[in-house]
């Protein structure tokens, strides 16, 4: 997880994330985005070596909601972090200070999930 300002384009913050992960997960493969990522990112990923890089968009004849495979799955996440009084609302002058209180939503999450 990486929280920058919101003067980053998405698709290069999703760089400063992705360098990131090389490391501490080399067994990551695939990675799934929406449609913003697409352009030099994908073009980007391929460069990088072993990850692939799927974009999921809805059908061009879709009308109306339907759920997206895997999109759900952030969607989710955000849906839990929500629920966070302290994360309801992007007021944090440090990205720093953000991540510290999306980890310990996270955290505690876990431990719930854990003590059950």
């Amino acid at each position: 997880m990486v929280v920058h300002s919101a003067g980053i384009q998405d698709r290069d913050g999703a760089k400063l994330l992705l360098e990131g992960c090389k490391t501490s997960f080399p067994s990551l493969r695939k990675i799934w985005a929406d449609g913003g990522y697409r352009g030099q990112l994908v073009e980007w990923v391929k460069a990088q070596g072993d990850w692939e890089l799927e974009i999921v968009e809805k059908p061009p004849d879709q009308k109306g909601f339907s759920v997206l495979p895997r999109r759900w799955v952030v969607e989710r996440t955000f849906a839990w972090l929500g629920r966070y009084r302290r994360l309801a609302k992007d007021y944090d002058f440090l990205p720093h200070t953000a991540e510290t209180f999306i980890q310990l939503a996270m955290i505690h999450i876990m431990i719930r999930r854990l003590a059950t």
